[in-house]
């Protein structure tokens, strides 16, 4: 969709940005929820630039829409609209967004609705002037955040749970009877104190930035430094290697992390318990394998995790290992390594297929896996194969290669799975919280391997995931309904 459809938007002191709603995506895969991205420094520079790159850094944990918010002095400008990053963000537009502090967004929808309405960063009109926020991650509470802030008088455009959290932050600031000194910061604690769930976020206003955490730290979050002395904040590091910021840390569980223009910078700390439970899918699928968790390399955790699929699965006589791209690849050499079985590229991807804006016709969305990746028919035709990838979550997608290999001539299949069986919802962030569309759910072992009809299916276990993390608390509700933050009253929750 052309950017043009949503030329720069100034912030008008009363208004909010009015969007024109845009078709529900009919095609869709799992996805994560969003990408983070935010920067503060003292001196007037084309933000615009920055926000490109990190969120261009992030785009795998956003697909369908994206935006940026940048304030020079109190003047706002914003710009968001459906599509990848290089398609909304045109030079025309990024010259235009210079500034002093910046925040950008990109988003995959999950129960949500996949319309620009929904795009962020969210803008709301405070006492202090405009303040923006954008989100990764989903709250549980978002009903009754919403039936408080209407009862106040409060009403949100759009429906996710980033516009009620925007807005109970309005509702804080306007409780104050005298502004103190720093207002937008006790605001901002009182309004993350009622939500509950997983959130990541970036909140700025014309003189700073905020990034906050959950209090289980469930969605990454991480700072660093420029030489210049621009303070970045990301989602990934890899986000911040793209601008030439220099790692300095994770945002706690629990902390409120302030960055202010002069360059000061402060961290408090939610209310109540604070315990660490980073989401293990963020290890074995969504981050990128060139980002580092609480300084730990992703790729390395992924290597391990294909090395210890190999040690728990029956030895085979199987000609190559082959992974699914791009999430199966590093375990797949973890794979390979280990079992001595040599490593080969069956499948090529096809790398400028967007899963956003494919509209197939039903011929073609039967074959839709062969929009992304086609086998390479010397290399499999007769031999045994094992395949190794992430998970299988709906089962679908696994079952449409398998067919596509055996077409082309594969003899054995043996899929291996460098994760435990996904049995249960995830309420935090990631596209699966509909139980009876998981396959473990419906299904054992047994019944998924003949339903997708390969030779042998070996997943990891939930211990052997463990094992492969040290044995740290992370968050495997998917695989095991232990929900550290707790669950919804409804499996309607809210959607970043």
């Amino acid at each position: 969709m052309p950017s043009s459809m949503n030329p720069i938007t100034p912030f008008v002191e009363g208004e909010l940005p009015e969007h024109t709603l845009s078709d529900e995506v009919p095609y869709r895969s799992l996805g994560e929820e969003c990408g983070v991205f935010g920067m503060v420094t003292s001196k007037t520079q084309n933000l615009g630039q920055f926000l490109f790159y990190g969120l261009y850094a992030l785009q795998h944990r956003g697909q369908e829409s994206c935006g940026m918010a940048v304030f020079d002095n109190d003047q706002l400008r914003i710009h968001k609209d459906m599509g990848l990053v290089n398609q909304v963000f045109v030079p025309s537009v990024l010259e235009k967004m210079t500034g002093q502090v910046g925040i950008g967004h990109t988003r995959y929808s999950t129960t949500g609705s996949s319309n620009l309405d929904n795009a962020q960063p969210v803008v709301v009109r405070t006492r202090l002037g405009a303040v923006t926020l954008a989100h990764n991650g989903n709250l549980i509470n978002t009903e009754s955040l919403r039936t408080f802030l209407e009862e106040k008088g409060y009403s949100g455009y759009g429906d996710s749970d980033s516009h009620w959290v925007a807005h109970y932050i309005r509702y804080a600031l306007q409780q104050q009877e005298q502004l103190d000194k720093f207002p937008l910061k006790s605001a901002v604690k009182e309004a993350l104190e009622a939500c509950e769930g997983a959130f990541s976020m970036v909140i700025s206003t014309g003189d700073t930035l905020i990034a906050a955490r959950d209090r289980n730290g469930l969605r990454p979050l991480c700072y660093g430094k420029t030489d210049s002395g621009m303070l970045v904040v990301a989602s990934e590091t890899c986000a911040l290697d793209i601008v030439g910021a220099e790692y300095v840390r994770d945002i706690y569980p629990g902390e409120i992390f302030v960055a202010k223009r002069n360059g000061a910078t402060e961290s408090f700390f939610l209310d109540g318990e604070r315990d660490e439970h980073f989401c293990f899918f963020e290890l074995v699928y969504f981050a990128r394998p060139d980002s580092m968790i609480n300084g730990s390399s992703i790729y390395n955790y992924r290597m391990e995790l294909g090395r210890k699929l190999a040690r728990v699965s029956p030895e085979i006589n199987a000609d190559m290992v082959i992974p699914v791209p791009d999430s199966g690849n590093v375990a797949a050499v973890g794979y390979s390594h280990e079992s001595g079985i040599p490593y080969m590229e069956g499948l090529i991807k096809n790398r400028y297929v967007g899963r956003t804006f494919i509209h197939p016709t039903p011929e073609l969305r039967e074959r839709s896996i062969q929009l992304k990746l086609n086998p390479l028919l010397d290399v499999l035709k007769g031999k045994s194969v094992v395949v190794v990838d992430d998970s299988v979550v709906r089962g679908n997608t696994s079952k449409k290669l398998v067919e596509m290999l055996r077409e082309c001539g594969v003899r054995e299949i043996h899929l291996r799975i460098s994760s435990a069986q996904v049995k249960h919802p995830c309420f935090y962030g990631i596209d699966m919280s509909v139980p009876s569309e998981l396959i473990a759910n419906k299904m054992d072992i047994q019944e998924i391997q003949q339903w997708l009809g390969v030779e042998s299916l070996v997943h990891l276990s939930v211990e052997d995931m463990r094992e492969v993390g040290h044995n740290l608390p992370y968050c495997m509700a998917c695989f095991n309904s232990e929900y550290p933050a707790g669950k919804p009253n409804s499996e309607q929750v809210g959607v970043c």
